[in-house]
């Protein structure tokens, strides 16, 4: 059986983040979007906090009017509105409120908290699951595809259909970690197992979080895995190679691992 290449979709936070640490316009989100897409992305992620520490509201509603390939806004349902400190930034209006002015094609939702530097756990759904239904109805009527950070637990993910996701993105930290210590093939074993189980449950299956250009060809030896957004390590190597040169090193990778 055949499957589709994965889709690539360059997570811009980091280039956000490079530019708030002045009070500037540069370097652009928009513009390092069109470079990203120019080099051959297939897609833009972005994932706005409350805090807006990074991507901000008004970066979320700036793509959403330029892009014409797939925007994936991720972020924590359940966040609130809240007020800007800085006179220069907007305030954050609530994750579903952005969703809903912004339409993007799909929204990978997280549980996160300001407090976190970075996502780290998938749902449990078995806590969340009731509380994330009616969402992820109102997220569809808005027209976009749902997708669940989750851990690669095969007990957890046929819940993720029940309520109504249409997809789940996979955490590949631990695989990320395994990989560089050199033992991940029983980590890439339970990330396989865990895409066959969401393939059987008819959910499509995304993956990221520290993947990177030594890890990511043979995670993709798993099939099934329909899309990767990546990047710090992008952005990390952006800055070594250039961003356009890195998005093709990364696209290399991809097309390595369905040769």
């Amino acid at each position: 059986m055949s499957h589709p290449r994965t889709a690539l979709s360059i997570n811009l936070n980091k280039v956000a983040l490079i530019r708030n640490s002045r009070v500037t316009k540069i370097p652009s989100v928009t513009e390092f979007a069109q470079i990203c897409l120019a080099a051959g992305a297939d897609g833009i992620t972005v994932h706005p906090r409350p805090d807006q520490r990074h991507i901000r509201a008004s970066d979320c509603l700036e793509l959403a009017s330029m892009l014409e390939v797939e925007f994936n806004i991720e972020g924590n349902p359940f966040a609130p509105a809240q007020p800007s400190h800085q006179d220069h930034v907007g305030d954050y209006p609530g994750f579903m409120a952005l969703v809903e002015a912004c339409r993007p094609a799909q929204c990978t939702l997280v549980p996160d908290g300001d407090a976190q530097l970075t996502s780290d756990h998938g749902f449990d759904l078995r806590k969340d699951g009731d509380r994330l239904r009616p969402i992820i109805e109102q997220l569809h009527n808005y027209g976009a595809r749902v997708s669940l950070f989750m851990d690669p637990d095969t007990q957890q993910i046929p819940l993720a259909k029940a309520i109504g996701a249409d997809r789940i993105e996979l955490y590949t930290g631990p695989y990320a970690d395994a990989y560089e210590h050199g033992n991940w093939q029983t980590s890439w074993q339970k990330y396989a197992d865990a895409t066959k189980c969401a393939l059987d449950n008819d959910l499509g299956v995304n993956a990221g979080h520290d993947l990177n250009l030594d890890n990511l060809t043979d995670f993709l030896r798993i099939p099934g895995i329909l899309e990767v957004s990546i990047g710090h390590a992008l952005t990390v190597d952006a800055l070594k190679m250039g961003m356009s040169n890195a998005v093709q090193a990364y696209q290399a990778c991809i097309h390595k691992a369905f040769d």
